[in-house]
């Protein structure tokens, strides 16, 4: 099954144009949050450790990590990738004068690995209305058939709407903006 992004088309300046033209760059929508129980509950259909010692350990991982990054160390998760304490603040005209009060605060850095990498690779993309547009639609759609999962057939989104799938080679893009 094809793996698709659901965006929405947004308005944006282009800070770095001097006539700051509006142009309209895709903007990735959730479909909902996985949190650190339902991680759990699909690692355990995944292998034969319980829900529970999956919950644990994850609950552990969490306070590992947060003693690494606190003690300066750059933590590893394998495939997944690497993060990293960074710090946010104002310069000082010479190294002398710098004091820790100019550091602003703390921050994570998180650099993907290859498998994660690899796996945004193969995503493919679906249009879906704004959330903006959706509450103007009232009645006509209650939320759950916005959240319905379109029907892929061919390399193509069969839904109602303006949806439609965009993925490697189907299309060059003429400008694009990182959200």
């Amino acid at each position: 099954m094809e793996k698709l992004v659901a965006y929405s088309v947004v308005p944006r300046f282009n800070p770095a144009e001097k006539e700051r033209k509006i142009r309209y760059y895709a903007q990735a929508q959730a479909r909902g949050v996985m949190g650190i129980r339902e991680m759990a509950d699909r690692i355990q259909k995944m292998c034969t450790v319980t829900r529970t010692d999956t919950l644990a350990v994850l609950t552990a991982l969490v306070d590992v990590m947060c003693d690494g990054l606190a003690q300066g160390e750059v933590v590893r998760l394998g495939e997944l990738g690497a993060f990293q304490v960074g710090l946010k603040g104002k310069g000082s005209e010479t190294v002398k004068g710098f004091h820790t009060g100019l550091i602003s605060k703390a921050h994570i850095n998180f650099r993907p690995g290859a498998e994660l990498r690899n796996a945004l690779q193969k995503l493919g993309f679906m249009r879906v209305p704004k959330r903006k547009d959706l509450a103007e639609l009232g009645p006509k759609m209650d939320g759950k058939e916005a959240a319905e999962q379109p029907a892929v057939t061919e390399g193509r989104v069969v839904t109602e709407g303006p949806a439609v799938t965009e993925g490697p080679g189907a299309g060059e893009r003429s400008e694009e903006m990182g959200d």
